[in-house]
């Protein structure tokens, strides 16, 4: 039997790493980004979350 794990050339696995990385950078920036946004509205945090979860029932029981 053949072994077949050298079949993806160095560019493709290169564009994989590339991609991830990006990936991983943007987390990072809309991580900051949320946080930021949680400090700036820290206190109506509790409400925003009351919406969302009012939202989200109602979404549920099709009443939206």
């Amino acid at each position: 039997m053949m072994d077949s794990r050298a079949d993806i050339e160095v560019e493709t696995l290169l564009r994989i790493a590339l991609v991830l990385v990006i990936v991983v950078l943007v987390l990072e920036l809309l991580s900051m980004l949320i946080s930021g946004l949680a400090t700036l509205l820290g206190f109506l945090q509790p409400v925003i979350l009351l919406a969302v979860a009012v939202l989200i029932v109602l979404w549920l029981v099709d009443r939206l």
